[in-house]
């Protein structure tokens, strides 16, 4: 099996308690049970595919077209591959981008390293000209999304979504990822000034020149080029808080160039474990807020538990129960009638018959 082979190399190991004893495999249900903690665990436990109805065909399908597009995927494509809806492959890519990032390298960068930024959002000659009175300024850079950039010369890159271009913002940045000692090479922007001491600074003047020998930038106004046609060509835009997602995806692609398709897509299979993104969370909301909670509170205050209810609702009874899997139902019934009337299963709210829905409908 591909994803259990990338996600266990040295063989299956219980996620649960690390166990490498041989476990027993259910064919039935595609499932390990562990002869250590006696617990059951599939491939995706554990990982970005845990609790996804999609099937893995249809993950492993969007990994393949994801990693090896050079200017990316869109989300309407996706759906229409896969057979979902538009929504559904939006939150797929996303949480595949996701998987793509790196929270930290084990190594700095160091040789020859090219140092840039660049600035992501809407073209002047695009907008409306009230629109473009107000946003555009100067060179045209208010309002956009500024991005900074490190590429090791023929090696890897890292990029970032910086708040400005101060000379301490950017210079931390060279501080953090590159190698003490190292060349730089960057344009003739004054905040890259002051790194001497730590690093042999070299500057090109765009003005004049691209290339000043081995002095130049190039192969870091590549990856931007790259970066631009893929947001402005593929995903026509992309929100700020996004950002920082698409570029994980543009630097997996960059970083693995050299090998070929089979190599990007077995080793993006092998980022998924220990990674989850819900969907409140990508969209900014709260992780702390439960509204099942607020729910229960609610109906309680018109069911049976309050004696001053209206006489239609006094017989109404609101349990909650808690799945094998984690997740919540409520559910709403009428003390005299076993039949269940409302319930509230993983965000999804349903009335039983339209009828309840008419009476109850108030609550």
């Amino acid at each position: 099996m591909l994803v259990a082979a990338a996600r266990w190399p040295d063989g299956v190991q219980c996620p649960r308690c690390g166990s490498k004893e041989s476990h027993i495999y259910i064919q039935t249900r595609r499932m390990w049970e562990c002869k250590g903690c006696r617990k059951q665990f599939g491939v995706k436990f554990g990982t970005i595919f845990e609790s996804s109805r999609l099937s893995l065909d249809k993950w492993l399908m969007a990994f393949w077209l994801l990693v090896n597009a050079k200017n990316g995927i869109s989300s309407c494509e996706l759906s229409r591959a896969l057979g979902v809806t538009q929504k559904t492959a939006w939150f797929l890519l996303q949480r595949i981008r996701y998987s793509l990032h790196i929270e930290s390298h084990d190594e700095k960068l160091s040789g020859i390293v090219e140092v840039d930024e660049t600035y992501i959002g809407g073209k002047a000659r695009n907008m409306h000209k009230g629109k473009k009175d107000v946003k555009i300024k100067g060179r045209g850079a208010t309002g956009k999304a500024i991005v900074m950039g490190l590429l090791e010369r023929h090696g890897e890159i890292r990029t970032k979504v910086v708040g400005d271009i101060k000379r301490k913002t950017l210079q931390d940045e060279i501080i953090a990822n590159v190698e003490l000692g190292s060349e730089v090479h960057t344009d003739q922007l004054a905040s890259y000034r002051g790194i001497d001491p730590e690093y042999v600074h070299n500057v090109v003047n765009h003005a004049e020149t691209y290339v000043n020998g081995h002095v130049y930038t190039n192969g870091l106004e590549n990856f931007w080029s790259l970066l631009k046609r893929t947001i402005g060509g593929t995903y026509t835009s992309c929100e700020p808080f996004h950002l920082f997602r698409y570029l994980d995806e543009q630097m997996y692609r960059f970083n693995t160039r050299k090998g070929d398709d089979r190599d990007r897509f077995v080793k993006s299979i092998g980022t998924v474990v220990g990674k989850r993104l819900s969907y409140r969370r990508l969209i900014g909301e709260e992780e702390n807020v439960k509204p099942r909670r607020a729910v229960v509170r609610r109906l309680s205050m018109v069911c049976y538990v309050n004696p001053k209810a209206p006489k239609k609702y006094r017989n109404l009874i609101v349990n909650s129960a808690r799945s094998s899997s984690g997740n919540t139902a409520i559910i709403l019934k009428d003390s005299k009638d076993p039949k269940l009337i409302w319930y509230r299963y993983k965000g999804i709210e349903a009335w039983t018959s339209p009828a309840y829905k008419r009476r109850y409908g108030s609550l």
